[in-house]
């Protein structure tokens, strides 16, 4: 184990995968919370793995959790078991696993890691160096905690952002492909690509790859880099994907080593979760916003509402910030000169908090332009059209104001998103 990484809480995972004779197309299966509410989409991955070993089997997507849960559960569990005892899945390798990941804007990388759990905090007011990037809403852990608990595999979907401009934690290594042992390389199921795995067993690279960490993690360059105090902390880690995974991850760690001697905690396979890092300024990782839209108000009295409040903002430090109001009546601007967050999507959901307590309103997000301008020309709508968050401005914001509001950003496309591919023994 090299000690530099384990200093900035990176460990080096015991990789699983399929044997030769699995059908990896068939293996790889999308992030549980994409397509919720799209059975097709999981009909036909169904109908597809039919009887083939698939990581379909050890997961639970999200639309299937107001069906049996309990017997789903049980049945991931046995199926786990199986894949183990009957080999179908083995270990490829002790090392962080290098990944090139074709998308819908480039060519993704990632390093496939161990992330310490005790140096990650969830909470609104952490100042750890793995943090949340978006609120976390604990009702959605406990179920998420039932199938880990007892579960012998994990298979991340989780995805790990750096700030890394000058791309010398990840990129170098794609450099050095030809020096790396061939993992897998396949096209992905349902439209997502293509994606290759190479293990990283070269000392030195591991060794550079450490060194740039550790760089990212120093205190003081955090410091004069965002512009913050000590009392902010340093964070080398923002969780982009699978911010409740991993608050899962961390709720049964802490249950877990109530029971276990502290001199065994580092040996204990809990105590780490299996992640994929990715460089914030990676060309193909784009940053969507997610839109607004607010019903059951009449437009004029809202916007009048909302005018007013962005006019009394007086004693706040960060600059002006103008939002794009749509309604039926038309599409306006409004601007809040002294705004109370240091990203227009913080300082407006504060605003529309507010207003749904007070009011009853509700709220929904919205990915696309046009999606919200439609939905916007209902007789008792407004929509709100956000800017995308500058990449430059992502950690300072984290590091000043905390995880940033829910729904607040999408990093790619659906089919983008992470699959199901590695697993590793946690029990």
């Amino acid at each position: 184990m090299n000690s530099k990484l384990k200093r900035v809480g990176v460990h080096l995972p015991k990789v699983l995968l399929p044997k030769s004779d699995v059908e990896y197309t068939k293996w790889a299966t999308i992030a549980c919370d994409q397509f919720t509410s799209d059975k097709k989409y999981w009909d036909s991955v169904n109908e597809y793995v039919n009887t083939s070993p698939s990581a379909l089997k050890v997961t639970l997507p999200e639309i299937y959790l107001k069906d049996d849960v309990e017997k789903r559960i049980s049945d991931i569990n046995s199926e786990m078991e199986r894949y183990i005892k009957e080999g179908v899945l083995f270990e490829a390798c002790e090392a962080p696993v290098y990944i090139e990941r074709e998308t819908s804007s480039g060519i993704r990388r990632g390093l496939l890691v161990l992330l310490d759990l005790e140096m990650y905090d969830f909470n609104e007011n952490s100042i750890s160096s793995i943090r949340a990037t978006e609120g976390t809403i604990l009702s959605r852990i406990p179920p998420r905690v039932a199938i880990r608990k007892d579960a012998l595999l994990e298979l991340p979907h989780i995805m790990v952002l750096i700030d890394d401009p000058e791309k010398k934690v990840i990129e170098p290594i794609g450099g050095k492909k030809a020096e790396l042992r061939p993992l897998y390389d396949f096209d992905l199921m349902e439209g997502g690509g293509h994606i290759s795995g190479f293990a990283v067993e070269n000392e030195k690279i591991i060794d550079d790859i450490a060194n740039a960490l550790i760089k990212l993690d120093d205190a003081v360059f955090q410091r004069r880099k965002y512009r913050i105090s000590e009392d902010n902390g340093a964070m080398t880690f923002a969780v982009g994907d699978g911010n409740h995974s991993l608050a899962t991850a961390k709720t049964v760690w802490d249950s877990v080593k109530e029971d276990i001697p502290t001199g065994l905690w580092d040996t204990c396979p809990q105590r780490y979760a299996m992640v994929e890092i990715n460089n914030l300024h990676d060309e193909s990782l784009i940053f969507e916003p997610i839109h607004r839209v607010i019903m059951g108000v009449e437009p004029e009295e809202f916007m009048r509402d909302f005018s007013a409040w962005a006019k009394g903002q007086v004693m706040n430090d960060f600059d002006p910030q103008t939002f794009i109001c749509v309604y039926k009546g038309g599409e306006i601007k409004v601007t809040v000169p002294h705004a109370p967050h240091s990203l227009p999507v913080g300082t407006l959901q504060g605003y529309l908090d507010d207003y749904i307590q007070r009011t009853g309103a509700e709220i929904d997000y919205i990915h696309d332009d046009d999606a919200l301008r439609e939905l916007a020309q209902a007789d008792c709508a407004v929509g709100f059209l956000l800017p995308p968050i500058p990449k430059d401005d992502f950690f300072r914001s984290i590091l000043l104001n905390g995880p940033l509001p829910r729904k607040t950003f999408s990093m790619g496309h659906a089919r983008d998103k992470r699959y199901y591919l590695e697993a590793r023994k946690i029990k």
